[in-house]
């Protein structure tokens, strides 16, 4: 593939906490890895989303040192060796994490996705999914269904938008004609961009209905993001 590869490893930590904790790495290596530095999601039924945040930024931190060499087989085993530490040291920063979180956001600035999805079969439960992933991830905007039209436009983060974009195209979120779950493969990434001074930020994520084209479009317009609306909206209803 021209985006590299992307594959999950679960790994058990013992003796952490009085309980064993199970890792849920995902990786996603693009094509000039190790040159570029993979990108990691981090899940656990034991542990907080913040402390799944925390272990993806140290794993990233130990990546660039590794830059240039492989690297997977050495970020798991320093995980193991060092998640009881760092689970402890993200208990001790936890206050200071919203000064911590808008530092890294000023310097990498806001970022917005715009998705289309193809279809949704099983609605309620794919809607649910995104609900959570957003708010997992702190991200805003909205959910669209306009007709056959559906889209999903999310400002937020930008290693955080990164993150949402591995999780749809990976989790089973969605089932097939027969109806087993299934990963979503008719998704296209319509703009990925930094939001500008123009654009108004979404102070939270809903889920929209539209009648007619003129809503959705107003939808778009409110937000400033009136170029975005007719460069990309149109041409889907052709």
């Amino acid at each position: 593939e021209t985006h590299g590869i992307t594959f999950r490893i679960q790994i058990g930590v013992k003796e952490l906490l009085d309980t064993d904790v199970l890792l849920k790495l995902l990786f996603h290596l693009p094509v000039n890895y190790p040159s570029t530095l993979p990108d990691i999601s981090v899940n656990s039924d034991q542990l907080t989303r913040a402390q799944c945040m925390d272990v993806k930024d140290k794993l990233l931190e130990q990546a660039k040192k590794h830059l240039s060499e492989p690297m997977v087989h050495d970020l798991l085993l320093w995980i193991q060796q060092h998640l009881k530490y760092v689970i402890k040291q993200s208990a001790t920063v936890c206050n200071e994490k919203p000064t911590l979180s808008k530092g890294t956001s000023t310097e990498d600035g806001i970022w917005m996705l715009l998705l289309h999805l193809d279809h949704m079969r099983a609605k309620a439960k794919y809607v649910k999914t995104v609900e959570k992933w957003t708010s997992d991830l702190r991200l805003t905007g909205r959910l669209m269904f306009m007709g056959r039209i559906i889209l999903i436009l999310l400002q937020g983060d930008r290693s955080n938008i990164k993150e949402y974009l591995i999780l749809q195209k990976t989790s089973k979120v969605d089932v097939d004609s027969s109806g087993k779950k299934c990963k979503e493969k008719m998704i296209s990434v319509l703009c990925e961009t930094k939001v500008q001074s123009q654009h108004k930020r979404f102070q939270t994520f809903e889920v929209k209905e539209y009648s007619t084209l003129d809503e959705l479009q107003k939808e778009f317009e409110s937000a400033g993001l009136t170029t975005l609306f007719s460069e990309f909206v149109p041409p889907l209803l052709k």
